[in-house]
């Protein structure tokens, strides 16, 4: 494998994350940078300079903690402005950030804080100690355990407090040098610590960046995905420092309605489970109005999509636009310019939607191993249904080798660019197994590249499987529309070696009840469950239909499935089914529900 160096990153605007945010605090000193909601439900804001002032009196407080060039700190906490204070203060000690997200395990705690060699960890709350403390005795490397709330000794503000005269200059790492260990889920094994350097976080911030000309000192995002992962770090934390941009945090996903009221973002960094969350609600509630209500609303999309595929303005858009769908964007807080989604592709039919009503979705890809931009769409160069193209100075190469089908047009996706990860942390052979010789990336995803360079998915290898007929099934984005009907709160479709697909339905409990009495089927979802009830029965089988059909639409006879098992128990973090970015976790799934889909199977059909 080839030798890192630094001439990857020549071309780069900075060379590591330190000189990015001092450039920052020299350029946007008086900006405002961070936006948090108080107990009265107002959001404060703190400056540049306010920031960089924490920076340098929590630098040297971690310095005299020990904290010093190659050394670890890790923190668990939920987006905020200690967290990028913290960050920062690491990294201009030529230390190394370890971020882990609050929804998560002890054991993966621990996991991450012995596999790192965690000197200084930093919690929010004192519940997260309580439950951390012990680990001291545990974990020889772990020295201190700071918390961020409250204002005792070993408080993040005490520390502060305490080193207001002290000065210790910022340290330049080398692009090559390490910044972050992210740490991925584990879904098919033990966590893997990826080591980003540098070079690669700078690179990332900047190749999107460059793609968005309407960012601005004026720009304002909406923080609500953690930046304990690659995506949030680096397309919103690192990227705002850029252009002198604010972000203002969500409270609470309770409260993230009224919060986009109050922070009015011009951007917003999202992934397609919220925006298809929007839409049905949206269409769901204009369906429940009826009347005159629901066709001033059908009006106003269809002279929305028309203006948007022609690009001509017609009176009848002006009126309803003013009438309807003004107050579609005033959910979002009334400014929004535009959102950037990843994790999953993009429904087209709603992508079509937020578009022609004036909040363009641009779809992007990567993954945490490339820091983590591979492609995006933008403004100058999108498509519906693609991730965008590869951005500046990355290569996507489709490898048909490893696919095991002689008519597919696709391949596994391996990316070349600045963004590569060094490779995971005391995992030599893992890195060997993921990256390529000429320092390539396996990406383990299935896509394709148009005539015009977009990248399209199609599924990922390792959740592909053949049915008994040989016939080849990518089951995430089967779900993925099947979640697209609002009775649907989750779905997971399973066939691997068998005659057909069976899927597992989450039914949204509000939704299904109101969906039932519209068809004056009158029962408790938990009724439906248990299908004892002849209208439970009943309504099973009509949910059973409309998903088939559903799927009938873009989906092959074989690909839909031909059982179903109910459940209102949805899949969560919380609960180990979804990964922190919303992605089933398919074995812990199979692994619950083995003996219920078993039975799906001694079950006969009905044309048996």
């Amino acid at each position: 494998m080839q030798e890192v160096t630094n001439d990857i990153w020549k071309d780069n605007d900075y060379r590591n994350l330190v000189e990015l945010f001092e450039t920052a605090l020299k350029k946007f000193s008086n900006n405002r940078l961070f936006g948090t909601k108080n107990s009265q439900g107002i959001y404060e804001w703190v400056t540049y300079a306010e920031v960089g002032e924490r920076v340098k009196n929590f630098r040297s407080g971690l310095a005299t903690l020990g904290i010093s060039k190659g050394k670890k700190v890790g923190i668990i906490s939920k987006n905020s402005t200690e967290w990028a204070v913290a960050e920062m203060a690491t990294l201009s000690l030529g230390a190394i950030f370890v971020p882990m997200y609050e929804k998560e395990l002890l054991s993966m705690w621990e996991y991450v804080i012995k596999d790192a060699e965690i000197e200084v960890l930093i919690v929010r709350t004192g519940q997260i100690y309580e439950k951390v403390q012990n680990l001291k005795d545990k974990i020889p490397t772990l020295k201190h355990i700071i918390i961020v709330e409250g204002n005792n000794d070993n408080s993040m503000q005490n520390i502060e407090l305490k080193q207001v005269k002290k000065t210790i200059d910022p340290i330049y790492p080398e692009p090559k040098e390490v910044a972050v260990i992210i740490y991925t889920s584990g879904t098919t094994g033990d966590p893997k610590g990826v080591l980003l350097s540098h070079g690669n976080l700078c690179f990332a911030s900047q190749a999107g960046y460059h793609l968005y000309p309407n960012l601005t000192e004026q720009t304002v995002s909406f923080s609500h995905l953690p930046w304990a992962h690659s995506y949030a770090i680096a397309a919103e934390l690192h990227n705002g420092y850029q252009f002198g941009g604010s972000c203002g945090f969500m409270d609470t996903l309770d409260a993230m309605v009224d919060d986009l009221q109050k922070v009015k973002p011009t951007v917003l960094m999202s992934v397609p489970r919220v925006f298809n969350k929007v839409y049905q609600a949206i269409h769901t509630t204009m369906k429940e109005e009826g009347g005159m209500k629901l066709k001033l609303f059908n009006a106003a999309v269809e002279a929305a999509k028309e203006r948007f595929l022609t690009g001509k303005t017609s009176f009848k858009y002006k009126i309803l636009d003013k009438m309807v769908l003004d107050k579609i964007r005033e959910k979002f807080g009334g400014r929004l310019e535009m959102a950037l989604t990843a994790s999953a592709k993009m429904n087209e039919e709603i992508a079509l939607f937020f578009y022609s009503i004036g909040i363009p979705t641009y779809d992007a890809y990567g993954m945490t191993e490339t820091s983590p931009v591979v492609t995006m769409n933008a403004p100058d160069a999108y498509r519906f249904g693609s991730v965008g193209k590869p951005v500046e100075k990355t290569k996507v190469v489709i490898d048909k080798s490893v696919i095991d089908d002689e008519n597919s047009e696709d391949g596994e996706i391996v990316v070349y660019g600045p963004q590569v990860m060094l490779g995971y942390h005391k995992k030599p052979e893992k890195t060997k197994q993921i990256m390529t010789e000429d320092r390539g990336i396996r990406t383990g995803d299935r896509g394709k590249l148009d005539e015009d360079g977009f990248l399209f998915i199609t599924g990922r290898i390792k959740e592909q499987y053949k049915l008994e007929n040989g016939k080849y099934v990518f089951p995430a984005q089967i779900e993925e529309d099947i979640k697209l009907l609002p009775y649907i709160a989750n779905a997971f479709v399973y066939g691997d070696g068998r005659q057909y697909n069976v899927c597992i339905l989450v039914l949204d409990a509000e939704n299904i009840t109101s969906w039932a009495a519209e068809m004056q089927i009158n029962l408790d979802p938990e009724e439906l469950l248990t299908g004892l009830s002849k209208s439970g029965a009943v309504l099973k089988k009509i949910v059973a239909d409309e998903v088939s059909k559903h799927l009938m639409q873009k989906y092959a006879k074989y690909e839909i499935p031909k059982k179903y098992l109910f459940t209102t128990e949805d899949f969560t973090v919380e609960n180990r089914k979804l990964t922190q970015t919303m992605k089933v976790k398919r074995r812990e799934i199979l692994s619950e529900y083995k003996e219920e889909i078993e039975e799906l199977y001694t079950l006969p059909l009905k044309s048996e």
